[in-house]
């Protein structure tokens, strides 16, 4: 892992993927690779499909278990950079994971990156929004304390492969006419076009944003597909140029941390 990231450093390699410890990878990639200026800590941020036949960026994913409000908000503007430069989406929504989508609800950090938000003309906040939401497209951009999106992220991976799990099986062991087992196929393969795109493998990699590098932490348990899918997300950010591009717009938009 450090050789890795040691190789990105050096400009000998232009990214790197890590199936290995979080933390690990985290401590080492931030010490090696620093954040850019005006970022405290990197943060985790994954794509996902929504219902809307769109994606959602999500951070932090478990990067950061607590969280100040100068933290989220530069969460919500690395995430509006990637929705914008590899999403294409010229003006992401940008909204907080919340209890409640009242303005009184939720931490004190929460409500003050909301109002800190809420004053940056360039981010188009749009408020709170509630774990149930994740998957509905309401939002381009989704931010929380790495604490809340990991369970979140990790509950709806378990829920989803449950799912799957479920139709995969359908119908299996049970003797029934001819026609109705060729009935019960069909259900099968159309619901299981229909929800593919759900299942995890095909959203693994969570790209560490912050550093003046591109790093790229799969599942331990990714098998082939799912990695080849982290690898492809690193392709996307190098192409774009991800880290240069966000430090950009933080220089412009925030003032220099202490």
């Amino acid at each position: 892992m450090r050789v890795a990231l040691e190789l990105v450093k050096e400009g000998r390699a232009q990214a790197c993927i890590s199936a290995g410890n979080t933390g690990a990878l985290m401590g080492l990639a931030k010490s090696l690779l620093k954040p850019v200026d005006n970022i405290e800590r990197p943060a985790l941020m994954t794509v996902l499909p929504n219902q809307q036949c769109g994606k959602t960026v999500v951070l932090d994913l478990g990067a950061n278990i607590e969280c100040s409000s100068r933290m989220l908000a530069q969460f919500a503007i690395m995430g509006s950079v990637m929705a914008q430069e590899v999403l294409g989406i010229e003006r992401p929504r940008v909204a907080l994971l919340n209890i409640g989508e009242e303005e009184t609800k939720g931490r004190e950090s929460i409500r003050d990156a909301s109002a800190q938000l809420k004053a940056d003309p360039l981010i188009n906040y749009i408020g709170y929004l509630e774990a149930n939401d994740l998957l509905t497209g309401k939002t381009d951009v989704l931010v929380c304390d790495g604490f809340v999106g990991n369970v979140t992220l990790k509950t709806m991976e378990g829920v989803v492969r449950m799912f799957l799990s479920v139709l995969k099986g359908q119908g299996e062991g049970k003797k029934s006419a001819w026609w109705l087992l060729l009935l019960k196929r069909w259900l099968q393969n159309r619901l299981m076009r229909r929800f593919s795109h759900l299942n995890p493998d095909q959203y693994n990699g969570a790209c560490l944003l912050g550093l003046r590098g591109t790093v790229i932490k799969s599942h331990g348990a990714a098998n082939q597909r799912a990695f080849a899918v982290a690898i492809e997300q690193a392709v996307q950010a190098v192409q774009r140029q991800v880290p240069q591009r966000i430090a950009a717009r933080l220089e412009s938009v925030l003032p220099k941390s202490d």
